[in-house]
């Protein structure tokens, strides 16, 4: 080994340094008890052998340099920096038993004539840099070169290059000049194409397709557009962009993990916020758990996702009930701010929603419980007289004698196509969809013509097309269905609050006492569809069906009444504290003083005509902040199950057969959460970017 060394050291080195070399070496193998064979296979003594090579070498005035490489493993080379004229250290790189050299690079000096090129200096006077007084480019050390300089002068700046070294001299000491330069921050290529990732990434959850999506077509069509509004150049550069199957799923779950970060971190600070559960089963047969919450932040009420679990044992009110409260102890949510729980569990049923609720009640003593307003007007309005609810039967037997066969359904498409109809199929009735009832009644009165050409004899309801009284009915049905959608629709949206669902049904009960009393007047002008048949045919309604109709009105409205009873509104002046005059019984002496106050304000008065409810009593926290957070209370509880009924929607269109395996819950938090994910502190957290494989 020692011979070898000798031989490789010969070629570098004098006689005299040589031995000199060995010798030491041969000493500190000896001081150390490590035999020689071993002195490049030792990592341990990695840093002992460096300096003692440094020591050795830097002792003779040759300048060279040694760079031992050890077989064991590859050391990445650090260079210490030192002065100009000390050596650099000695480097363990890799892979051979041999001791290479390499001469010192040399680094050149700034000269003021250079000046008289349009060049000034950049950073260390000793290695420094050529920067341009003119443009302010930055050329490497190796251009400080005569040579260089001039050929940069000419050919950026050939207008000036006739110009003395006083104009360069006086352009250098121009106060703008003197200005440090504002360092630039720019993305390098993998952060950029890590960005531009979570980006695609969370439009492909908010679209509810395939991961695949992200390969298959969004990074070709990137690149057409690109390589066609660009060039080939630039269109290389997408292939960075990281958007795999499994790269997609990553990020939707980091981009899901930011949001729900986010929404706890609001849960904490606020005052108090609503929940609204509902349980279901998707399609590779698991029980989904949907909680959504609501909440003030800021100067507003939001709603968010709170939770979007699957159930893996049995689905029963307590495994509900532990699957919310154990996210609230994770994430250390208080109990206590809860103040409502919405579900679609009246009091008098006993389910597994309904004890969910009782156990919520237990461990938030302070909260109430409500049942959404939606369902309770979707039972008001099933019940109807007999003679009606025999002509709504067989009006879905007569649509479903079409829609179960194909091959009729085809037949009619083509019937009412020659014959110029409006439509071309019937519509399906279900059960559980509340406005399908109003829409398959309209649609196939719409269509009555086509259908008694079409149907066959042997249907023992095709007869019904052709009685008078069994169309009125059907008319008639046909506009009152439509009417309640219409108030159906109008519970139905986001910051849906009780004032808003109670004031709507107010109007409705006004507006049967009319139509009842209309129609005992033998006025039919409320129902546009019945009064149209009755003018084109230039007919009249039978006694037999106006009773029938005003008995199904009063029977309507006092079913309503009974799901939506008056009582006295002691939160009256939560919609309208304007209006206000005497002390309202809930409030105390300090709260009433403080309304008084808010009603006294002209600038409160005029923002309560432009802003909603939520976001006016939001507004007024740091004003009015006792009779704000008051407010605030009252109107934070759900009034209806409809983002729960939305959310099971999007789960059904995102969780399909053919993705039975998706863990849905970051999509359903991205897809129906109103807090947008930072995509710049996700990337941040990132200890490493790595573009596409």
């Amino acid at each position: 080994m020692i011979a070898r060394l000798l031989c490789i050291l010969s070629y570098n080195f004098n006689t005299f340094v040589i031995l000199n070399v060995c010798s030491k070496l041969t000493m500190f193998c000896t001081t150390n008890s490590l035999p020689m064979d071993l002195l490049l296979k030792q990592g341990s003594l990695k840093q002992e052998v460096e300096s003692f090579c440094y020591q050795i070498v830097s002792e003779s005035n040759d300048q060279k340099v040694g760079i031992l490489q050890s077989e064991d493993k590859q050391l990445q080379p650090s260079v210490s920096k030192k002065s100009e004229g000390e050596l650099s250290r000695v480097k363990f790189i890799s892979s051979s038993n041999k001791i290479t050299f390499s001469k010192k690079p040399k680094r050149r000096k700034y000269d003021e004539s250079y000046l008289s090129f349009g060049f000034t200096y950049f950073g260390n006077r000793d290695a420094p840099h050529a920067q341009c007084v003119l443009c302010k480019k930055i050329l490497s050390n190796s251009s400080l070169a005569p040579s260089k300089l001039r050929r940069h002068l000419e050919t950026k700046h050939a207008a000036y290059k006739d110009k003395d070294i006083s104009f360069f001299k006086q352009h250098l000491d121009s106060p703008e000049n003197n200005k440090p330069p504002t360092p630039k921050i720019v993305n390098t290529d993998n952060e950029s194409a890590t960005e531009a990732s979570y980006n695609v990434s969370y439009h492909i959850a908010l679209s509810g397709e395939a991961h695949t999506i992200g390969e298959l077509l969004i990074k070709p069509c990137a690149k057409d557009v690109v390589m066609r509004m660009f060039d080939e150049q630039y269109s290389k550069k997408i292939d960075a962009v990281q958007l795999s199957n499994s790269t997609v799923a990553r990020r939707i779950k980091d981009l899901a993990a930011d949001i729900e970060e986010e929404l706890v971190c609001r849960l904490k600070i606020c005052d108090g916020f609503s929940l609204q559960l509902d349980e279901s089963a998707d399609v590779s047969g698991l029980a989904v758990l949907l909680v959504f919450v609501r909440y003030r932040f800021n100067k507003s009420i939001e709603e968010d996702l709170l939770l979007c679990e699957s159930l893996q044992s049995n689905a029963t009110g307590e495994e509900i009930f532990n699957c919310i409260n154990n996210f609230m102890q994770k994430h250390e949510i208080e109990w206590e701010k809860c103040v409502d729980v919405c579900s679609d569990a009246s009091r008098a049923v006993d389910g597994k929603i309904a004890e969910a609720v009782t156990l919520i009640k237990y461990v938030a003593p302070e909260s109430t419980s409500s049942h959404c307003l939606l369902y309770r007007h979707a039972l008001a309005v099933k019940i109807m007289p007999t003679s009606l609810k025999n002509v709504l039967d067989q009006a879905v037997q007569i649509i479903n004698y079409i829609k179960a066969r194909p091959h009729q359904s085809r037949l009619l498409k083509i019937l009412c196509e020659e014959m110029g109809a409006q439509h071309t199929a019937l519509l399906l009735n279900t059960e559980i969809r509340w406005l399908s009832r109003g829409k398959v009644l309209v649609r196939l009165f719409e269509l009555r013509r086509e259908l008694l050409v079409f149907m066959d004899s042997a249907f023992r309801l095709s007869d019904c097309l052709t009685n008078s009284s069994w169309l009125l009915r059907l008319a008639y049905l046909a506009d009152i269905f439509t009417k309640l959608n219409e108030v159906n629709l109008s519970m139905q949206g986001k910051n849906v609050t009780v004032f808003t669902v109670f004031d709507k049904m107010s109007s409705l009960l006004r507006k049967l006492e009319f139509w009842a009393s209309s129609v005992e007047e033998e006025n039919f002008d409320c129902f546009p569809t019945l009064s149209d048949f009755l003018t084109e045919n230039n007919s009249t309604v039978d006694k037999d069906i106006c009773s029938a109709i005003v008995q199904h009105l009063r029977s309507l409205r006092s079913t309503l009444l009974k799901y939506f009873p008056v009582t006295n509104d002691n939160n009256a002046w939560v919609r309208n504290p304007f209006t206000v005059t005497v002390k309202p019984a809930s409030l105390v002496a300090r709260d009433y003083e403080s309304l008084i106050d808010l009603t006294s304000d002209s600038q409160v008065k005029q923002n309560f005509s432009e802003l909603s409810l939520n976001d006016f009593w939001s507004s007024l926290i740091q004003e009015y902040p006792c009779i704000a957070r008051r407010a605030v209370r009252i109107l934070l509880p759900f009034a209806t199950m409809h983002l729960c009924e939305t959310g099971f929607s999007y789960y059904a269109a995102t969780k399909t057969k053919y993705r039975k395996r998706l863990d849905a819950a970051p999509h359903m938090r991205i897809r129906l959460s109103n807090i947008t994910p930072n995509i710049k502190r996700i990337c941040d957290k990132k200890t490493q970017k790595h573009c596409s494989h």
